[in-house]
């Protein structure tokens, strides 16, 4: 987290990114039928804002998620769909010792990716690809779709659900998450009813994250102390 700060302090400073988070949160809030264009990592100041604020929270609550978890999460290999800065994929990852493989289509978010892994020494790889067409693994893997599922439309992610049942059956690990939300995941009864034994989760975590995320969520109007998710697990 050291390194991250310092990586993107280097040519932005405070006012700058925290601009870029704002931005970010309008766009999650209020316009979020711009976010299937790829507008989150539009710009030098939203990047930034999201590998140091969410990119950051969204590792310390996959990794809260995995611990609770226990022994279930341990997989051999986790595949991220959409892996964006591989922050969440990392976390589960590093907490498994598993190896990594990352999908994403933007190149700035793959990039950042390979930082991310360098940094927390996981081992694994960044593929530049669409998750819809990716070959997902079966047996021994944990497959992560993190923040992802909810940028879809609803035909694509119908298709999907059907792609990681099929994974599921040939053995794989599936870990969805999703903001609590029910206005950005209004399909989530819909999904939970597919996998009837899936376990379903509603988690609120207390955390303490590094100084700079504290600052930019109180210049922003944010509260990064409290993080808190849904998820639905196949084991």
């Amino acid at each position: 987290m050291t390194a991250l700060e310092a990586r993107h302090t280097r040519e932005l400073n405070f006012t700058e990114i925290r601009r870029g988070l704002q931005a970010l949160s309008s766009l999650y809030v209020e316009r979020r039928d711009r976010l299937p264009g790829g507008s989150v990592f539009d710009g030098h100041g939203k990047r930034a804002a999201f590998a140091l604020y969410y990119g950051i929270l969204h590792f310390l609550t996959v990794r809260a998620v995995v611990r609770e978890l226990g022994d279930a999460a341990r997989v051999r290999s986790v595949c991220d769909l959409g892996c964006g800065t591989a922050s969440a994929g990392a976390a589960w990852a590093a907490e498994a010792g598993a190896r990594y493989e990352g999908v994403e289509t933007s190149g700035w978010a793959a990039g950042e990716a390979r930082f991310t892994l360098s940094a927390l020494g996981v081992s694994g790889r960044l593929v530049r690809g669409d998750l819809m067409t990716h070959v997902l693994p079966g047996g021994g893997a944990g497959i992560l779709v993190a923040w992802t599922l909810n940028e879809l439309d609803d035909a694509g992610r119908d298709g999907f659900r059907a792609r990681l049942l099929d994974a599921r059956r040939r053995g794989a690990r599936v870990l969805v998450v999703e903001p609590l939300s029910k206005r950005v995941a209004p399909w989530w009864t819909a999904w939970a009813a597919a996998f009837p034994d899936a376990r379903n989760d509603e988690w609120r975590f207390r955390t303490d994250p590094p100084a700079v995320v504290k600052l930019l969520g109180k210049a922003a109007g944010l509260d990064p102390r409290e993080r808190s998710a849904r998820t639905l697990w196949l084991p």
